[in-house]
């Protein structure tokens, strides 16, 4: 039986309902993001390796 996806939000959603922000689900091999605004709509994935370099890059100070 295949298993639930479970879904994220940051914690930086925002106020009132939270759905102003992206979601992310780990797939093992890739991590699939999502608008929390439509969520029945289609995800984008990325290779795991991938999306954390794009997540430590984002938290390096801009030049």
């Amino acid at each position: 039986m295949a298993q639930a996806v479970r879904w994220q939000k940051s914690s930086y959603s925002g106020g009132g309902d939270g759905n102003t922000c992206v979601e992310v689900a780990d797939l093992d091999t890739h991590i699939a993001v999502r608008d929390s605004k439509a969520p029945a709509r289609a995800t984008l994935t990325f290779p795991a390796d991938t999306f954390a370099r794009f997540v430590e890059a984002l938290k390096r100070p801009a030049n």
